[in-house]
């Protein structure tokens, strides 16, 4: 992979990075003051709401920081090791967290008869997409096992 790859990608790990976390940072509390102004009967909801998804925001900075790290293994040329493999089973991790903590978000919401069809709709997207990076970072880490097997059986036999 050549050194202009890497270095987008992790423009783009940074800028995906800062994007969240003003998010995270002036636009989730605003979203909540306004949603609890316009149905005061679900206001006790606003925090229970925010810290789920501050709570989130943990497994995707430390997805995001793993991502950097096999950048840095793949620049390096040590792209075949088992730290990457281990880097790649962390973001499996995180991705299996956040989907998770989500679920647990959808299905308190319901029970309290609070789950708007625009949540629903994001919850879902958010859902399946932690459900395909896990899968993915899980395959991944699969054939970068078995691809760090076999060249440990040809340095054997050399």
């Amino acid at each position: 992979m050549r050194q202009g790859t890497t270095i987008f990608l992790k423009l783009a790990i940074f800028i995906l990075g800062i994007i969240i976390l003003s998010l995270c940072v002036f636009l989730l509390p605003e979203l909540a003051n306004v949603a609890a102004k316009k149905n005061p009967e679900y206001a006790f909801l606003r925090f229970p709401i925010l810290v789920g998804l501050y709570l989130t925001a943990i497994p995707f900075y430390l997805a995001l920081y793993q991502g950097l790290k096999l950048l840095h293994f793949i620049e390096k040329k040590n792209a075949f090791s088992d730290i990457a493999v281990t880097s790649l089973g962390h973001i499996k991790i995180c991705a299996i967290t956040i989907f998770i903590l989500y679920v647990i978000g959808i299905i308190v919401l319901v029970s309290q008869n609070a789950l708007h069809p625009g949540i629903a709709l994001s919850g879902a997207v958010i859902i399946f997409a932690t459900l395909v990076i896990s899968f993915f970072a899980a395959v991944l880490q699969e054939l970068l096992r078995n691809a760090l097997d076999i060249k440990e059986e040809n340095d054997l036999t050399v």
